[in-house]
């Protein structure tokens, strides 16, 4: 069973299942690794996504946790399979910090992502031009053909996924008004700001929204994030983009993520339709251009 999901979603689908079925047989790691003659720190680092598994020892597992079923029996091994994959984000590896390299792994595999995002244009929406003009604000020179590749390459991988995720971005007014570029070339946020309108039309997987300058103050004028929901039983992911400052990733934080799924949906409430924020778009970039 091949799937696009990318080996950090699934390792974690695949150590929640052999974690859920040792728990349903009422085993504990040291009773399984004993059972095994394996040593404990063995399956705790399988279970804890430390060590990858092999096949012979995943087989030992699920006839220990009496999984009979042939095709579940494929499933699991063809995710244990694809945790074994190279990443393709890999290469980038020393160029960006761990979080945001384990972000990167989760997203890769999201069936839904929601973003809130009020001061740039999110990574996955840019184009090479205004991720350029943004990360040459952030980093060294040497560094922004790396940082732009690599925000290119995440939106290409999510493109060619058998099924792309559900996107919701809302982005506060702010966002779309500020002229980014301009002394550069004044034309790269009018495209910018088209191109998001021109997807969001073609793509009914995405959706754009925006907050009004008219609602005021929000929920998320102090704070850029990212909500990931999977398809299996994985818990959501959050991601708190912290800019210049650390930004912190949640797996499995169910009360933390809850309150920014809250924050989401009453974003979303004060939003324009998207309709109307697709206009909005247009005509921003049109008022732009002068």
């Amino acid at each position: 069973m091949a799937t696009d999901q990318g080996p950090v979603v699934q390792s974690a689908q695949l150590r929640t299942e052999l974690v859920q079925l040792r728990k349903e047989k009422g085993l504990t790691q040291e009773q399984v690794a004993h059972e095994l003659d394996w040593s404990t720190s063995k399956i705790i680092r399988i279970e804890g996504g430390r060590n990858a598994i092999s096949r012979t020892d995943l087989q030992a597992l699920l006839l220990k946790y009496n999984v009979t079923s042939e095709s579940r029996q494929e499933r699991l091994q063809s995710l244990a399979r694809g945790a074994r994959e190279p990443a393709w984000w890999a290469p980038y590896r020393g160029d960006f910090s761990d979080t945001y390299m384990s972000f990167v792994g989760y997203e890769a595999g999201a069936a839904v992502i929601r973003h809130f995002q009020g001061s740039i244009i999110p990574g996955l929406l840019q184009t090479p031009e205004y991720a350029e003009v943004i990360a040459s604000g952030v980093v060294g020179p040497v560094r922004v053909g790396t940082v732009v590749k690599m925000r290119m390459e995440r939106q290409r991988r999510m493109a060619d996924r058998e099924n792309p995720p559900r996107r919701f971005f809302v982005l506060d007014e702010a966002t779309i008004r500020r002229h980014v570029g301009i002394m550069v070339d004044p034309e790269i946020m009018p495209r910018q700001l088209r191109k998001i309108a021109d997807d969001a039309e073609a793509d009914d997987r995405l959706t754009v929204r925006i907050v009004p300058f008219s609602i005021g103050s929000h929920k998320g004028v102090e704070s850029t994030f990212t909500l990931l929901e999977f398809d299996s039983s994985l818990s959501d992911v959050l991601y708190l983009e912290g800019g210049r400052a650390a930004s912190a990733l949640f797996v499995g934080d169910e009360d933390r993520s809850g309150d920014y799924r809250d924050a989401f949906e009453e974003l979303l409430e004060q939003s324009l339709t998207a309709e109307r924020s697709i206009a909005l778009l247009r005509e921003v970039a049109d008022q732009l251009m002068g």
